[in-house]
């Protein structure tokens, strides 16, 4: 019986997202407590130190961040609704992302990326909202202001247009009228910022997008130790689980192995862009934790063997592992 096995028991469980907020609040407390004085990477990107310091105060970093983190959650579990990625448990890809975030203090803090994420993740939605659409170009309009929202705090994002483009036409969704759609909404924010700026008189400010984009960070400038362990296990992570859903896609509806195709697709994509701009990587681990949390729960929920079940306790015993390493590698640096 599938009920029998200790990771359908916990997949298919009442509490467990309950559990999983649960542990990551201790988590987060117990990183306040003994981190209090965790410090954000520098970007020296102004658009985002002007967003920060005017709207949000300095003891609020840990706070707000918590927020974005817990509005992603809830995100990820209307995504699931709408498309039924996962067809047996909404909650799991939630209690997974909630648990991947709490065993990484250092992302306990406020970054770019996690006001990013928010967009990104409404983003997805309309993108896949625009899934063989006789009239895509209203979902692709939309998911792509969000795009250009977020591309206004971490410009980078712009790198993954072409991504989303190409997902859109493997949703046989990109048409000539709704590839321009897609044009005009990445540039409606930008309208909005070029009005600001020049009513303001910063027009600097509206360059400082595309100007970061040229600044490609030193490849050697490497990992610190709790990032390099958390996306090793990130990374297996993700191997397992899209190898999973490529293998047995075929007990999936053919629009459901889309979505799946494409966010292995992406998460590749994001990987990729971390390993040549390791810099970037507390921004990009937010929308990198997206994907791969629902790429995980359909593994964990969907699957029902020995092997399975024993990689799923190995998974959190490596969890906890990986939580118990980050504090200390972080207490040892501060």
């Amino acid at each position: 019986m599938r009920s029998q096995r200790f990771q359908n028991r916990v997949t298919a469980g009442r509490f467990t997202l309950p559990a999983a907020i649960l542990i990551s609040v201790t988590c987060w407390i117990l990183s306040a407590i003994l981190l209090p004085d965790l410090e954000i990477r520098k970007d020296d990107y102004p658009l985002w130190d002007l967003f920060r310091d005017s709207c949000i105060p300095a003891w609020g970093t840990r706070l707000f961040s918590f927020i974005l983190y817990s509005v992603i959650g809830y995100f990820l579990i209307g995504l699931n609704n709408a498309f039924a990625i996962i067809r047996m448990r909404a909650s799991v890809q939630t209690a997974i992302y909630f648990l991947l975030v709490s065993v990484c203090p250092a992302m306990h803090i406020l970054y770019a990326g996690d006001l990013v994420a928010v967009t990104f993740l409404i983003a997805l939605y309309f993108l896949f909202r625009s899934y063989q659409q006789a009239k895509p170009a209203s979902y692709l309009f939309h998911a792509f202001v969000f795009m250009g929202m977020g591309s206004l705090l971490f410009p980078q994002l712009i790198f993954f247009v072409p991504v989303f483009w190409i997902g859109s036409y493997s949703f046989q969704s990109l048409h000539p009228k709704s590839f321009f759609a897609s044009l005009i909404g990445w540039s409606v924010p930008y309208w909005f910022l070029l009005g600001y700026t020049y009513l303001s008189g910063h027009m600097e400010l509206f360059y400082q997008p595309f100007l970061e984009l040229v600044n490609f960070r030193s490849i050697r400038f490497g990992f610190r130790p709790w990032e390099l362990a958390t996306i090793g296990y990130i990374l297996l992570l993700y191997i397992v689980s899209s190898s999973h859903c490529l293998i047995a896609g075929y007990e999936d509806k053919i629009r459901t192995r889309s979505y799946l195709h494409f966010l292995i697709f992406l998460n590749f994509c994001i990987f990729v862009y971390i390993g040549l701009q390791p810099a970037l990587y507390p921004h990009l681990f937010s929308l990198l934790l997206i994907g791969t949390s629902i790429l995980i729960g359909h593994l964990f929920v969907l699957t029902n063997s020995r092997s399975s079940n024993l990689f799923f306790i190995i998974m959190l015993v490596g969890l906890f592992t990986l939580f118990g390493f980050n504090l200390w590698t972080l207490l040892q640096t501060h």
